[in-house]
C-alpha cells in the first residue's frame, strides 16, 4: 500500500512539472509567437486555404460563436449519420450492427460535446471505421473547440479595449496541430510499447489456460486512448475503458493515462498567466484548484484504501477491492478517479459504481462543481464565472465598485454568470427528479424499456443522479448499476448534454466580449487585487457555497444515507 501512495505522490508532482513548461507553450501558440512548433505551419496553411479560411481576421465575440456553433451542428450530423449506417460502411471485420436513431443521437451529441457518455460498449456498438472517423475525430475537434473558447476569452481579457476576441479558426487548427496531435503522438507510442493494440484485425481467436476458445477484441485502440486522455475525452475503446487490460495493459501504461488526464488542463492555467502577463494570478488560481483537487484524491484514497467495514474478520490490506484490479489496487484506481472528475475526463480504471458511498459522492461533488480543472480549455471558464461572481461580493463587500482586471464588472455581466452558476445545478436535479418520479409512478414505461436499477433504494437514486452530473459536466462516466441505454435515458441525458455544453460557452464568452470593450481603468491603491491569497479563498467559499450546497438535499437522500447506513 505504501508503493501505491508514493506512485501516487510521483504522479501527481509528475503532472505539475510537465504543465508549467506546456502551458508555456500553449502560451505563444495561441499569441502566434515564435515557438519550436512553427515547423508545422505549411500543414496549417494548407488547412486555411482548402477550407477559404483567413486566420488573421478578427472576430467579434457573436462571430465567434457564431463559428463555433455552426461547425458543431454539422459535426453532429456527420456523426449521426455514420452511426446509424456504419454496417455498411469498411473496417467492420466483426460485422458489427447499427446503432439506433436514439442510441446514435445520444453517441454523437455525447462526443460532440466532449462528454464521451457511452450508452453502448465499445467492441460491439461501434465498427472500427466509426471508432476513427466519428470517436477520434470528435476527441480531437471537440477538445480543441474548448481550448479555442478559452483562448478566446484569453484574447478578451489581455486587450485593454477591443471589439475582437480573435479568430476561432486559428485557435482551433492550433489547438489539434500544435498542442494535441503531437502529444497523442508520444502518449500513443508508448501505448503501443506497453501492448496496446494497433491494427485493424478482427476478433481473435485464443486458447485460455482452461483448455476452452474464446475470441479477444482488438483494433485501433491506441491511437485513441492517447486523444482520450488528453482531451479529456474519456470515451473508451473497450467497453471496460481503462479497466480493459488491452487498454490499459501495465503500469507504464496507467502512469501515462492517468497524467494525461490533468496534464492539458493544470497547463491551460500555466498558459492563463504567461497570455495574460499575470503568473501571479495564475498561480492563485491554479492553488484555488489543485486545493480541491487534493482534497478529492485525499478523501477518496483514504476510503478505497481502509477496506469495507460491512466485511469482518477478513483481511483488508489491498483496501475495498470490489471493481478494482489487484494488479493497480486500489490506491491508484483512487487517484484517477479523483482525476477523472475533477476534469471533464470521465475515464476510468475501476468501476465507480463498487467504490464506497463517501468516494462517490466526493466524484460526483467534483463534476457539480465542475471547476477543479475541468475540461481542456472549458474548466478554467467555468472557474471564470466564480471569480466574476466573488469579484461582485468583493467588491459590494468593501463599497467599491466591483473591477476584474482593469474592467469594470456590472449587472448585464453578474446577471449572465449568476444564471450559468445556477444553470449547472438545475439541469442536473431536473433530470434527476424526472427520473425518480418516472420511476417510481410509472413502473409500466420503465419495464418495458428493461429496467433502469440494478440496486434499490438509496444507492438506485445514486445511480441516477451520477448520471445526470456525469452528463451535465461533460464527464462521461457513470455508476453502470444503472441501464442507460434505453430511449428514455439517451434523449433525455442527450438534451442536457447539449443545453450543458453550449449555454455556458455561450454566455462565457459573451462576458469576456462584453468585458473587452469596456474602458480600461488603470490599477490603484483602492484596486481590489485578484491575486491574493485572501481573494483565492473568497473565490473557494463562493465555489463551494453556490456550487456544492446546491446538491446537498439530494446527496442527503443517495450518498450520504448509504454512507450511514454502513
Amino acid at each position: 500500500m505504501n508503493t501505491q501512495l508514493i506512485g501516487n505522490g510521483i504522479q501527481i508532482v509528475l503532472m505539475i512539472a510537465l504543465s508549467y513548461p506546456l502551458g508555456k507553450h500553449i502560451a505563444k501558440v495561441y499569441k502566434g509567437e515564435k515557438s519550436w512548433s512553427d515547423f508545422i505551419s505549411p500543414v496549417e496553411n494548407a488547412i486555411y486555404r482548402f477550407c477559404n479560411i483567413n486566420p488573421k481576421e478578427e472576430m467579434s465575440w457573436k462571430k465567434f460563436l457564431g463559428t463555433l456553433l455552426t461547425l458543431n451542428l454539422f459535426w453532429f450530423f456527420w456523426g449521426m449519420i455514420l452511426l446509424v449506417s456504419q454496417h455498411w460502411l469498411p473496417l467492420n471485420p466483426d460485422g458489427n450492427a447499427a446503432q439506433s436513431a436514439d442510441q446514435a443521437f445520444n453517441t454523437s451529441i455525447s462526443f460532440l460535446v466532449n462528454c464521451n457518455l457511452q450508452h453502448y460498449s465499445g467492441e460491439s456498438g461501434l465498427t472500427y471505421f466509426t471508432q476513427l472517423f466519428v470517436v477520434m475525430l470528435f476527441q480531437f475537434i471537440t477538445a480543441a473547440t474548448g481550448m479555442a473558447a478559452m483562448a478566446g476569452v484569453m484574447k478578451a481579457m489581455a486587450a485593454k479595449t477591443t471589439q475582437t476576441i480573435g479568430n476561432f479558426w486559428f485557435f482551433l487548427v492550433r489547438s489539434c496541430t500544435r498542442i494535441l496531435l503531437p502529444l497523442s503522438l508520444i502518449a500513443g507510442i508508448v501505448l503501443i510499447l506497453q501492448g496496446v493494440p494497433m491494427g485493424f484485425d478482427g476478433k481473435a481467436s485464443i486458447h485460455t489456460l482452461e483448455g476452452v476458445s474464446q475470441t479477444v477484441s482488438q483494433g485501433p485502440a491506441a491511437a485513441i486512448v492517447a486523444i482520450k486522455q488528453l482531451g479529456t475525452n474519456g470515451g473508451g475503446f473497450f467497453g471496460a475503458n481503462s479497466a480493459h487490460p488491452l487498454e490499459n495493459p501495465s503500469f507504464i501504461s496507467n502512469l501515462v493515462e492517468s497524467i494525461s488526464i490533468m496534464l492539458i488542463p493544470m497547463a491551460m492555467i500555466f498558459a492563463f498567466g504567461f497570455y495574460l502577463k499575470r503568473k501571479k494570478l495564475a498561480y492563485s488560481i491554479f492553488a484555488v484548484m489543485f486545493l480541491g483537487y487534493i482534497i478529492s484524491v485525499g478523501t477518496i484514497t483514504w476510503q478505497e484504501t481502509s477496506g469495507n467495514p460491512l466485511i469482518k474478520g477478513i483481511s483488508q490490506s489491498g483496501g475495498a477491492m470490489e471493481g478494482k484490479e489487484v494488479r493497480i489496487g486500489s490506491a491508484a484506481t483512487a487517484l484517477w478517479s479523483a482525476s477523472t472528475t475533477a476534469t471533464s475526463n470521465g475515464s476510468v480504471n475501476g468501476m465507480h459504481d463498487s467504490m464506497k458511498p463517501l468516494s462517490g459522492m466526493v466524484e460526483m461533488l467534483n463534476m457539480q462543481i465542475n471547476s477543479w480543472f475541468g475540461g481542456v480549455g472549458v474548466g478554467f471558464l467555468n472557474y471564470y464565472i466564480f471569480i466574476i461572481i466573488a469579484v461582485f461580493i468583493s467588491g459590494l463587500m468593501v463599497g467599491r465598485t466591483p473591477e476584474l482586471l482593469g474592467k469594470k464588472v456590472e449587472a448585464r455581466e453578474m446577471k449572465i454568470a449568476t444564471i450559468l452558476a445556477l444553470f449547472h445545478p438545475f439541469m442536473i436535479l431536473l433530470g434527476t427528479a424526472v427520473a425518480a418520479y418516472l420511476y417510481t409512478h410509472h413502473q409500466g414505461m420503465v419495464t418495458a424499456e428493461g429496467g433502469w436499477l440494478n440496486n434499490p433504494s438509496y444507492h438506485g437514486l445514486s445511480e441516477m443522479f451520477y448520471e445526470y452530473t456525469s452528463s451535465a459536466a461533460n464527464n462521461g462516466s457513470g455508476f453502470e448499476g444503472l441501464k442507460d441505454n434505453t430511449p428514455f435515458w439517451n434523449y433525455s441525458t442527450g438534451l442536457i448534454l447539449i443545453l450543458s455544453r453550449y449555454i455556458p460557452i455561450i454566455g462565457q464568452v459573451a462576458i469576456a466580449g462584453l468585458m473587452a470593450k469596456k474602458k480600461f481603468i488603470p490599477e490603484s491603491a483602492g484596486t481590489l487585487k485578484t491575486d491574493t491569497a485572501t481573494f483565492g479563498v473568497m473565490t473557494f467559499a463562493v465555489i463551494c457555497i453556490i456550487a456544492a450546497l446546491a446538491f446537498f438535499p439530494t446527496h442527503a437522500l443517495s450518498t450520504i444515507a448509504e454512507l450511514l447506513s454502513l
